[in-house]
């Protein structure tokens, strides 16, 4: 029988490839005839193993001198060290920003893709748990490891109101919420609260905070600033040390900074005048002259680059007429260059699209404009292989020079070599119990308790309704924001433009909370749209009635009206007709309550609180007394709009900064 002598070789591909194959050598000895074949054979064998010897000590030797490898090495010269070997193609895959509904880590390794992305609602599976997270991302991190130069993804997503995109995370008030509480320290505790369970998915940017200034409660973003008055919404950027860390002292102005593994990097948005489009419609024109611009929209920015923000989104609005996507004056001129941001200038969603009217009418066109205004990166999210063809061509053709790519790409290295990514780019389970812990939830709570404005408390000081006594008959709660936890959350939650019902996170509605406090010889009765008749016919001590408006993000938002839906005007007029009644608005804005406010005995406003309302019930029934002070201009009618604080024309229902306080019952 012959003998055979075997020899294999495997040879090393990209992880994710799925077929590695085998290579198998086969030598025969059974004879002399053979012997020399066999020779031959494992002369050149050894002659290939030796070869692919030297390659892996050359290719070793060549990563022991990558200085951009070495964490010691000053961070200009690890950028300079790594820009220097990158290619175009990996220069400008580095400027790409896609939606992990199109990423895989093939298209990672393939196109040298710079960042991914989560919109809103795009996630890896309905209730997808932490752990799913961190395999989804750490895949996608794995096909960048694998490129020629190991350049590590950055992955973002809108955690706007906590982590609002993952199911079961914390959600919090609303930035107008928070604004109303009027407490930087709590924002940043907040902040850092957001940081942990944004990192408990493996995730490192969020898109917040939103820093516009709205000028016109009709725009449907305004729930997401803070404030009309641009020293508040200044001091609420207090959120950024809280995502990012507090940046050291010695600390270059205008240099993004993120403390470690715990921290995240931020995004200032949306830049520059967002809030104050013409009537309040998302994505328009905002007409004001340039001291106006900059006393009224502009200083949050600076404050935000102060704090070492890392990136900063801009505007799909325009100003003037010039679209901000588009705009070098106000993106190279004034935000690189006056105001020294050494960070990253990301577009919004589809950004570049827009600055043709109508949208991606000439894609060409829109990549150059984008580009040459100073935008670092570019949220695509789709269509990369379009805008990367595109931005090429216009490089090799001397459209846009290699100094403006360079910059852009300095810019995105410096945030990832000063986040740590480049030492610990893939995410582990250290932080998985941070999702929607009960500490952030009782930061949560907390957060709801001081940002409810009391409008109105009784008939007058004497006689105040609030607080409520524990110990009743018989309570009446009613309303479709009651007992709805999507609607008490509002938009971006789970879904982009928020959900309504109880199914889609983890939390407490108003009406649980209620029925938590009160004392256990009270009977709660939840009717959410009762007659006159049955509330007069059931003799209830008081009611709480819980209206507002449905869930909206953006453009959808939008409301010339601001009037609530039909069916909580019927709730309060049967209701606050009928009984001693207490209504709490849940709205992401001021809205029209002056032909109501006479027959109701107590006014609060809630806003959109999250998912812990129990926060609303321990104001109520009086365990904290209410401090909530209004963030901008309740009107008497939407038209007065635009209309805010220190106009001539200030003719309020309630003026900026009022609120009603009482004291708690009991000592806490």
């Amino acid at each position: 029988m012959q003998k055979q002598t075997i020899y294999k070789c495997r040879l090393s591909y990209p992880f994710f490839t799925s077929q590695v194959p085998n290579f198998t050598f086969f030598t025969h000895s059974l004879c002399s005839s053979n012997c020399e074949m066999a020779r031959i054979l494992i002369f050149f064998m050894g002659l290939v193993l030796l070869c692919l010897c030297i390659a892996t000590m050359t290719t070793k030797a060549e990563a022991e001198c990558m200085i951009y490898k070495d964490r010691n090495q000053p961070l200009n010269t690890r950028i300079n060290d790594l820009l220097s070997r990158m290619t175009l193609e990996e220069k400008i895959g580095q400027m790409t920003q896609i939606d992990r509904s199109v990423a895989s880590p093939e298209v990672m390794y393939k196109y040298k893709i710079g960042s991914v992305l989560s919109g809103g609602g795009s996630v890896p599976a309905k209730k997808a748990s932490a752990e799913t997270w961190i395999r989804m991302v750490n895949d996608f991190q794995n096909g960048s490891l694998s490129t020629r130069l190991a350049i590590p993804l950055i992955y973002g997503i809108d955690a706007i109101h906590g982590h609002n995109n993952v199911y079961k995370a914390t959600i919090f008030p609303h930035n107008i919420g928070l604004g109303a509480t009027r407490d930087p320290e709590l924002v940043k505790r907040i902040g850092a609260a957001t940081a942990l369970e944004v990192g408990a998915t493996g995730i490192h940017y969020t898109f917040a905070p939103c820093v516009a200034v709205c000028r016109d409660p009709r725009w449907g973003r305004c729930y997401e600033s803070y404030s009309e008055d641009p020293k508040l919404v200044q001091a609420m950027t207090e959120i950024i040390p809280g995502l990012q860390g507090e940046i050291p002292a010695n600390s270059r102005k205008g240099v993004p900074y993120v403390a470690g593994n715990d921290k995240v990097a931020a995004c200032a948005k949306h830049y520059v005048g967002d809030g104050g489009t013409i009537m309040g419609m998302n994505e328009n024109n905002t007409v004001i002259d340039r001291h106006g611009l900059l006393s009224i929209h502009m200083p949050p920015y600076s404050s935000a680059i102060i704090k070492g923000v890392a990136t900063i989104m801009v505007s799909y609005s325009s100003w003037n007429g010039v679209k901000m996507h588009a705009n070098r004056e106000l993106i190279t001129d004034f935000l690189k260059g006056t105001l020294g941001f050494k960070g990253i200038v990301i577009s919004d969603w589809q950004g570049i699209d827009m600055i043709t009217s109508p949208p991606n009418a000439n894609y060409s066109y829109s990549i150059m404009k984008g580009i040459s205004a100073g935008i670092d990166m570019i949220m695509v999210p789709y269509n990369y292989t379009e805008f990367i063809k595109g931005l090429t061509s216009h490089v090799k053709n001397k459209i846009i020079p290699m100094s403006r790519i360079d910059d852009a790409v300095k810019r995105i290295l410096r945030v990832k070599f000063t986040m740590g990514l480049f030492e610990k780019p893939l995410a582990d389970l250290r932080l998985v119990n941070q999702l929607g812990s009960q500490e952030h939830r009782e930061l949560a709570r907390e957060a709801v308790r001081r940002s409810l404005v009391l409008l109105k408390n009784g008939g007058s000081a004497e006689k105040p309704l609030l607080p409520l006594p524990k110990k009743t008959s018989k309570i009446l709660v009613a309303g479709s924001h009651a007992d709805n936890l999507g609607y008490q959350c509002g938009g971006w939650t789970i879904e982009w433009q928020g959900l309504s019902g109880n199914n889609l996170t983890q939390g407490t509605t108003i009406l649980t909370a209620i029925r938590n406090t009160v004392a256990p010889e009270t009977k709660v009765v939840y009717k959410e749209n009762p007659d006159a008749k049955f509330v007069k016919s059931n003799n209830f001590s008081h009611a709480i009635v819980l209206v507002g408006e449905p869930p909206y993000a953006e453009g959808a938002g939008d409301n010339l009206n601001l009037t609530i839906p039909k069916s909580g005007r019927r709730v309060i007029r049967n209701v606050c007709g009928a009984a001693k009644c207490v209504v709490c608005l849940i709205t992401g804005r001021p809205v029209v309550i002056k032909p109501y406010l006479s027959i109701i005995d107590t006014l609060v406003a809630a806003w959109l609180p999250g998912t812990e309302g129990q926060g609303v019930a321990d104001v109520l029934f009086g365990d904290y007394g209410f401090n909530g002070k209004l963030p901008r201009t309740w009107f008497r009618t939407a038209h007065q709009l635009p209309m805010n604080v220190g106009d001539p024309h200030y003719d309020p229902l309630f003026p900026y900064g009022y609120g009603l306080t009482t004291q708690p019952t009991k000592a806490n």
